[in-house]
């Protein structure tokens, strides 16, 4: 995914009320910027780290700026690296991403649809299918905690409404469909785990999950201020 327009580097002030950031911009002034990421950023939101902003034409809006990449250290230490933070990236990724036929586990399915209704009261991220192919079901997760260097995890906070989605996802396999929960790591990293310690819930759907046949996959990200792109399936730990 190539940004459309050269982003802008900035400093982070402070992030506040969930969905706004003032930062400093190169000529000394002072902005508010939309932060489309509803989850604690936990490491991610330091005042004073450089961030990156993409700058909206829309003249309706009323904020031009939206952070999507923050340069940021491992919490337990480690080399800086940049972490992307917009949390509606990881979908458009993995629709790039399908449609090149970039992620192997999904390439025999040629129809992708997105955003479909299944289960009590969820809406799954895409919906894959072929002739002569089960249905697959696959929700996708955006990551971006680093605790420890090279070690992804998620969520970085309480995850109700993930949780839900798959126990769900594990429905669909029971009901002879497949499923896929694909995470998304924006940022670099060698492996992923549930953050058992922040969400327990959510690490023990996961494991429920797996164990009832949904499929797991993590891939890392190449992030730059040009461009993200999903870069190689890493293990799950």
């Amino acid at each position: 995914m190539r940004f459309p327009a050269p982003l802008l580097e900035a400093r982070l002030i402070r992030r506040y009320k969930r969905f706004l950031a003032d930062v400093a911009l190169p000529d000394g002034t002072e902005a508010t910027a939309h932060v489309a990421n509803p989850g604690a950023m936990l490491g991610l939101a330091e005042p004073g780290a450089r961030v990156w902003l993409s700058t909206s034409t829309n003249a309706k809006r009323k904020l031009p700026y939206s952070w999507e990449i923050v340069e940021a250290t491992p919490m337990r230490g480690g080399k800086p690296r940049l972490v992307g933070v917009n949390t509606a990236t990881p979908n458009r990724l993995v629709a790039e991403a399908l449609a090149a036929g970039a992620l192997a586990p999904f390439r025999a399915y040629p129809e992708v649809r997105p955003e479909v209704a299944y289960g009590t009261r969820s809406r799954v991220d895409f919906l894959l299918t072929g002739e002569g192919l089960p249905p697959l079901y696959l929700e996708v997760k955006n990551c971006h905690l680093v605790r420890e260097d090279g070690l992804a995890e998620f969520p970085d906070c309480k995850a109700a409404r993930s949780a839900r989605h798959l126990d769900e996802l594990a429905s669909m396999v029971r009901e002879g469909a497949r499923a896929a929960l694909v995470t998304i790591v924006q940022m670099e990293a060698e492996r992923f785990t549930p953050a058992a310690d922040i969400d327990p819930v959510y690490a023990s759907a996961f494991v429920r999950a797996r164990e009832a046949g949904v499929e797991t996959h993590a891939f890392v990200c190449r992030v730059t201020p040009e461009e993200i792109v999903v870069e190689r399936e890493i293990a799950i730990v």
